[in-house]
């Protein structure tokens, strides 16, 4: 698995002539060698491989990393210095680096260390990544699955007069007790006029009947990351509570079935904006419908108004579209799915009907 990601690099490396490639960040390290440690580094050229860290994460690297030649480098010298060796040895002329991840200064100190040209990889790995394998789709329907057992549990936990915060946290341990080893990213909890918020995270206030109720949550199962929204509402809706709810819930399903190899994501975007706004909502829908997930919750394929991707097999997306009322509140409903060979498979189980609890 490792070999044939590792392989796909170097086309790309051959693509832009480069010797080799600095990896850095955890992210794209982690995929092309299945550590699942941090602040180490690898670097690959044409035909070797190099895993570089320091006695803290010696034995686990040796223990999960296969095919590279495993390095410790603290023994009186900094990186930088270990990496300018290791150039100069190789007879490295062009060295690619993770542009987004180095600092200016890092940067620089690099380029003072490293007798080499230092050349922009411009998502080179990324590339890769978005096209997700068996062993990853696994991974991810894994994390999606903990994330819907744990909507059915919020669902007999969540009770009138609980603060945000006590619904986050409950959400957070239950997922955790399913096996995950993290939340995805911090929990949104927010009820009543907060749900018009759509990054809310949950706060002491307590949840009332009469308010709309968003979850939007996920969590990390063995490095891969799931996504999810769900809206309910404490005790009984208003009309216009269960007008903008289905408005959305309408919207969403359209662009369910939108979600198509050889479709550009702008247009499935466009499916759901186009019906909000024909509904008289245009105005309350501000963020994209949907993003990449995998091994970090907001990745390449992008699918919003300014979308210039088109949708391959493989991918894994969000279905996210939302209302958001100032004073009011807003609702989300989202689903995490993969891009098939014909069409989409949803993840994400949990019932969509709204849903009302005392």
């Amino acid at each position: 698995m490792f070999k044939k990601r590792i392989g796909e690099l170097r086309k790309l490396m051959n693509a832009k002539s480069m010797d080799a490639v600095l990896l850095v960040g955890d992210y794209n390290r982690n995929y092309l060698s299945g550590f699942t440690g941090d602040e180490s580094f690898s670097v690959i050229t044409k035909d070797k491989t190099f895993f570089i860290t320091d006695s803290r994460f010696t034995e686990q690297a040796k223990q999960q990393v296969k095919d590279y030649e495993v390095i410790e480098y603290n023994k009186g010298t900094s990186f930088q210095d270990f990496l300018g060796e290791l150039v100069k040895n190789n007879n490295i002329k062009t060295l690619g680096f993770e542009e987004d991840v180095l600092s200016f200064a890092t940067y620089n100190l690099y380029k003072s260390k490293v007798q080499c040209e230092l050349v922009p990889m411009k998502g080179m790995v990324e590339q890769i990544r978005v096209i997700k394998d068996e062993s990853e789709l696994k991974l991810i329907k894994k994390a999606a699955e903990i994330a819907d057992k744990a909507f059915d549990h919020m669902l007999k936990f969540i009770k009138v007069g609980m603060t945000e915060r006590e619904i986050g946290l409950e959400l957070e341990f239950y997922m955790k007790k399913l096996g995950a080893t993290d939340l995805s990213f911090p929990s949104i909890v927010a009820s009543g006029v907060r749900s018009s918020l759509p990054h809310g995270q949950a706060t002491e206030k307590v949840v009332n009947k009469g308010e709309f109720l968003t979850l939007d949550y996920g969590c990390i199962y063995r490095e891969y990351c799931s996504d999810m929204t769900r809206t309910i509402v404490i005790g009984e809706p208003s009309e216009k509570m269960i007008k903008v709810y289905n408005t959305v819930l309408e919207a969403q399903e359209r662009a369910l079935k939108a979600y198509k190899p050889g479709v550009s994501a702008i247009d499935v975007d466009e499916t759901a904006r186009g019906y909000i706004r024909e509904k008289g909502y245009g105005d309350y829908f501000g963020h994209g419908l949907g993003h990449g997930v995998g091994r970090q919750i907001h990745e390449a394929p992008s699918v919003g108004y300014r979308s210039t991707e088109i949708l391959k097999p493989g991918m894994i997306v969000t279905d996210e579209p939302g209302i958001y009322i100032p004073g009011f509140g807003g609702v989300r409903i989202e689903d995490l799915l993969v891009i098939t060979e014909n069409g989409s498979e949803t993840l994400s189980k949990s019932p969509k009907q709204l849903i009302c609890i005392d």
